[in-house]
């Protein structure tokens, strides 16, 4: 059982919804990002998804991209992400991390590099958006063979047809897209994401969050409500971006964590 598995199962019998938390490593610089990642499960976020900077982030919006920008010019690679991970886990050893993002910086290193470090720093689970389940072979199997979580991704055009694919070697949780488009362009709706999620819950038992288009307590409550619970990034990524202190950014962490928790 993996630290997201065991979360979820702990979430489950309280009868309560995960808040699950996106930020990108190393924005705006190291030890600015390490001191959030660290605020984040005091702020009420039971999973953290620590992004991975790239240089071409196809699936996310201008927040994220900008994100991601920062964070390579100040010199945040994969090695600090990992480092930052194992930073992280001295002083927590019980909440999830999944590292989010593209498959080029983690090929790059090698894959089988790559999963023993991942490991090694405390890593729970990957998102790797870029890579479609008929490539499982190239890492998927190989994580799930290493004792990390393969979170896949669903969306509003994944058909029932292509449903069974997706959830095939997932395991975790499933992340439903609540929109369809870019991280961050659009707001997400209750009515629309209800029977998708259901949808989803009747092909698989993996909890399934809802993530895409949330950026208020009102907005996480009222997606949990009809999930397993939801993802924020974007509206995290945004107050950072707008130069606030981390303790503020952990404050509005902390109301949207406390709406799901209300779902």
């Amino acid at each position: 059982m993996t630290r997201i598995d065991a979360k979820f199962a702990d979430l489950r019998a309280q009868g309560k919804k995960a808040f699950v938390a996106y930020v990108m490593a190393g924005d705006p610089d190291y030890d600015t990002s390490l001191e959030l990642v660290k605020g984040l499960p005091g702020a009420g976020v039971d999973v953290i998804e620590l992004g991975m900077p790239f240089t071409d982030p196809m699936a996310d919006g201008p927040t994220i991209q900008l994100a991601g920008q920062r964070a390579l010019a100040a010199g945040q690679t994969l090695q600090k992400t990992l480092d930052m991970a194992a930073e992280f886990r001295k002083g927590d050893d019980t909440t999830p991390i999944v590292m989010m993002g593209y498959y080029n910086p983690i090929y790059n290193r090698g894959v089988a590099r790559f999963l023993d470090d991942a490991r090694a720093a405390g890593i729970d689970g990957l998102i790797v958006v870029d890579l479609p389940p008929e490539e499982d072979e190239e890492l998927c199997i190989p994580a799930a063979k290493a004792g990390l979580n393969f979170i896949r991704l669903a969306t509003p055009t994944t058909d029932n047809k292509r449903l069974p694919k997706v959830l095939e070697n997932t395991s975790g949780f499933v992340y439903y897209v609540s929109i369809t488009g870019i991280t961050g362009s659009a707001e997400a709706e209750a009515a629309d994401v209800a029977p998708e999620v259901a949808r989803i819950k009747s092909q698989t038992d993996l909890p399934v969050i809802v993530g895409f288009g949330i950026n208020s307590p009102e907005k996480a409550e009222a997606i949990a409500g009809v999930a397993d619970g939801c993802v924020v990034g974007s509206a995290i990524v945004g107050e950072l971006a707008k130069g606030r202190p981390v303790n503020e950014v952990l404050n509005f962490v902390a109301g949207l964590s406390g709406g799901a928790h209300r779902a």
